[in-house]
């Protein structure tokens, strides 16, 4: 029941940024935070082997090649709508960097989709597709932010 109410929460917290952002332009950066900050409390229940400091590396730019951290990455990406079933969703991607990211980030994060857009193509395991868009989108955008 918990992780229900918590998606609830999270999908009202993301429609309210949605629909500011419908009228104000790009979000801020205050608003991009809090928005993954829904997310990660969504999906850091759900991977009891990834500790708060680890999250917190992640956060940071640094994932390990560990299967729980990938899987907890996969989570995030999801709820992000960037990713399903191991797929990149570069429509997606696009629609969400224009939402929820503040203007003077988008150019960059727009480029680092495109150049990233098939790194996971042949992948079949959903977290090491995670993995894989992760590593490239930290390698491509130098102002890499992850909840």
């Amino acid at each position: 029941m918990s992780s229900k109410l918590n998606l609830v929460i999270l999908i009202a917290a993301l429609i309210g940024i949605v629909k500011i952002t419908d009228v104000f332009g790009g979000a801020t950066e205050e608003q991009m935070w809090a928005a993954g900050a829904l997310m990660r409390d969504v999906c850091f229940p759900k991977f009891p082997k990834v500790s708060k400091e680890l999250a917190d590396e992640i956060k940071a730019g640094n994932l390990p090649d560990e299967k729980d951290a990938k899987c907890y990455v996969n989570c995030i990406l999801e709820m992000m709508q960037t990713m399903k079933k191991g797929k990149f969703l570069y429509e997606s991607t696009l629609k969400q960097v224009d939402l929820l990211m503040p203007d003077d980030y988008k150019d960059e994060y727009k480029a680092g989709a495109a150049t990233c857009k098939d790194v996971a193509n042949g992948i079949k395991n959903n977290c090491d597709s995670a993995y894989a868009i992760f590593t490239c989108l930290k390698k491509e955008i130098s102002r890499f932010v992850f909840p």
